[in-house]
């Protein structure tokens, strides 16, 4: 088999595991939505964000709808590592690219899938973006890098975890990052401490510039920002689980 197949091979397994996980599904699909049902209508009149709220949470939302899937990614590629299942297939030579590509495009795709069904209930809930079509472009290429990144990452924090339950763990930092950024509220509304660190994570640029396309006004700084907090997860995610996965495996 060539490489290609190989990784074929291996994302068809990794798709079908989270397809077959219900507790995967969940996390990954429907948590994000009932994130957005509870912060609209149970606490969207509680900000005043200067616009409709549910078009200023969106964008956060579609953070939250890749880092929620993470958990699981974690878990997978802890379970196949710790129960021997990557061991298996180093011996029969599949490629250690094909084991690792399998994981990261598999969380992709599961985030896409997250972030399309968030986005049709916004639009039912009246979310009404300002962005042209070069504007989605953008948002579906930022989407696409963020999920790149942060697969990588995970993939190297399930490949260092010890057990399935601490790369579970592990992965919780993650997924409580986008509620200290701009995700819920503006920065600038929260108090000393919290704000400054706000405004300096890596989440908040990327979901500014989300939120710039979506309303059809870009920001070159916030993109050039959010652009280079992605290339840099994704590179460290990289080097760390090749790393990771030459020693353990």
């Amino acid at each position: 088999m060539s490489a290609k197949s190989h990784s074929l091979v291996m994302l068809q397994r990794d798709f079908r595991h989270v397809a077959r996980n219900p507790t995967s599904v969940f996390n990954a699909v429907l948590m994000p939505v009932i994130m957005l049902f509870m912060f609209v209508y149970v606490l969207g009149d509680a900000f005043s964000v200067g616009v409709d709220y549910i078009d200023y949470a969106t964008p956060g939302m579609m953070l939250l709808a890749i880092c929620y899937g993470l958990g699981g990614t974690a878990v997978a590629v802890n379970a196949d590592m710790t129960k021997g299942i990557i061991n298996r297939f180093k011996v029969m030579d599949v490629p250690r690219h094909a084991v690792l590509t399998g994981k990261v495009v598999a969380s992709v795709l599961t985030n896409l899938i997250a972030i399309a069904a968030l986005t049709g209930v916004a639009f039912l809930l009246g979310f009404s973006p300002s962005a042209s079509f070069v504007d989605w472009l953008g948002v579906i290429g930022l989407v696409l890098l963020l999920g790149f990144a942060t697969a990588w990452l995970t993939v190297a924090l399930g490949l260092a975890a010890k057990s399935p339950e601490t790369a579970a763990f592990a992965a919780v930092p993650l997924i409580m990052l986008p509620f200290f950024s701009s995700a819920i509220v503006p920065a600038d509304k929260m108090g000393p401490g919290i704000k400054q660190f706000a405004q300096y994570q890596p989440f908040t640029p990327i979901i500014e510039t989300l939120r710039g396309f979506l309303n059809g006004t870009p920001q070159t700084s916030d993109a050039v920002t959010a652009l280079a907090w992605c290339l840099g997860i994704a590179l460290v995610g990289y080097l760390w689980a090749s790393a990771t996965f030459k020693k353990r495996a």
